[in-house]
């Protein structure tokens, strides 16, 4: 499945749940060795990879070291560059602040909701 912008958060959790497993499975580790290796419990990797919560980011992390995945996070969020143009304002400096941008007027009637 492809994870795209439309998909709700348990389905994501859920895939990169699975696609743990996954990997766990072919690097022909069980559940118990892989929470070893990362130092975490057993029943935090059953969580993980039942997409059953989100856990902290640095238990993810270790995780994801210890099947030899974290220089994967870079296609997740690649690093920055800034554009032609922007260097040529910028002179060679880097952005250290974002404008904004203004918000749209809330639909009157429409009540907000988290997602699903």
């Amino acid at each position: 499945m492809k994870i795209e912008q439309t998909t709700t958060d348990t389905r994501v959790l859920e895939e990169l749940g699975a696609r743990l497993a996954a990997e766990r499975l072919a690097q022909d580790l069980t559940q118990a060795q892989l929470a070893e290796q990362a130092g975490v419990s057993k029943r935090t990797v059953e969580r993980l990879e039942a997409g059953a919560v989100a856990t902290q980011l640095s238990t993810f992390l270790r995780v994801l070291r210890v099947l030899g995945l974290q220089d994967k996070l870079d296609a997740l969020i690649p690093e920055p560059t800034p554009s032609p143009l922007q260097q040529l304002k910028g002179k060679g400096r880097t952005r250290q602040r974002a404008s904004g941008q203004a918000e749209p007027p809330a639909a009157p009637g429409k009540k907000w909701t988290w997602d699903p």
